[in-house]
């Protein structure tokens, strides 16, 4: 009979924060499968847990599959952690799990803390719907068309950012959202220096900027949605071009915002693309 292979969410900050079936579980299984062992010592520390340790991360996640596996088939079970949050966010894992659901190995998750649904809880944005991005791209021109291919996405956009990318990638958000967009910022969540904070995405370039919003620790933004703007049983195309008959088409754009309630600058970057053509 095989091994389980457990997929434990850690604290994504503060550590007591560990689920009490969570810390259980690490201290039964034969092995814990870390993104990285000291990190996860400390927590192991913290908590008087002694299971050892098998390092795996993205650099060597394709050769260690094979004896983690092998050792599941010998009937011992795992705990596959990352660094904080909820395994295979934006983090290592996905081949292990993947191999153990071909292998029939029964796979369970030990759910607890997780970045994202802590930033949309407290974001005061829509979460009925929402899409995760993870990290853009390091590259400026990447980063900007992946931008733009969600400039119209209608529900609620999370993504997570480095502090040695959060300037530039707000930046770019104010350049082809707009700076009028809702956002959120989850800074250090959950630990000694956390900050929260609700504004504009043009307020919050700004506050980046001097300082108000530290460029420290580890970044989750939350996004409005375009929302309907663009949507095909709304016809706010015809309303554009009928206004921009009449009057310029920033004014244009301001009318059909206070019509529609939908946000100016899309209307406005919306207009300029229907009298290009």
């Amino acid at each position: 009979m095989s091994g389980i292979l457990y997929v434990v969410a850690t604290p994504i900050g503060n550590l007591e924060d560990l689920a009490p079936r969570a810390r259980q579980t690490l201290a039964s299984v034969d092995l814990i499968a870390a993104e990285d062992t000291r990190h996860t010592g400390r927590l192991l520390s913290h908590f008087g847990i002694k299971t050892p340790q098998f390092a795996l991360h993205e650099h060597n996640e394709r050769e260690a599959v094979a004896p983690l596996l092998e050792r599941l088939g010998n009937g011992q079970s795992l705990a596959l952690v990352s660094d904080a949050g909820t395994p295979l966010i934006s983090d290592p894992g996905f081949r292990l799990v993947q191999a153990a659901h071909a292998a029939g190995v029964p796979v369970i998750p030990v759910p607890g803390p997780s970045a994202v649904t802590a930033a949309l809880s407290a974001s005061g944005l829509a979460t009925d719907r929402f899409c995760f991005e993870g990290f853009l791209p390091a590259k400026r021109p990447a980063r900007r068309k992946r931008i733009a291919d969600l400039e119209r996405e209608p529900r609620t956009i999370v993504l997570y950012e480095s502090v040695h990318r959060i300037a530039d990638c707000v930046a770019d958000l104010v350049r082809i959202l707009g700076a009028d967009r809702r956002a959120f910022i989850g800074r250090e969540m959950t630990k000694l220096h956390e900050q929260c904070v609700s504004a504009e995405l043009g307020e919050v370039k700004i506050m980046l900027a001097d300082g108000a919003i530290p460029a420290k620790g580890e970044f989750v933004i939350v996004i409005e949605g375009a929302g309907t703007a663009f949507a095909p049983d709304i016809n706010v195309d015809g309303l554009l071009t009928d206004l921009a008959v009449l009057l310029p088409a920033k004014e244009a754009a301001r009318i059909a915002a206070r019509a529609t309630g939908l946000k100016r600058n899309a209307l406005y970057r919306r207009l300029i693309e229907l009298v290009g053509k």
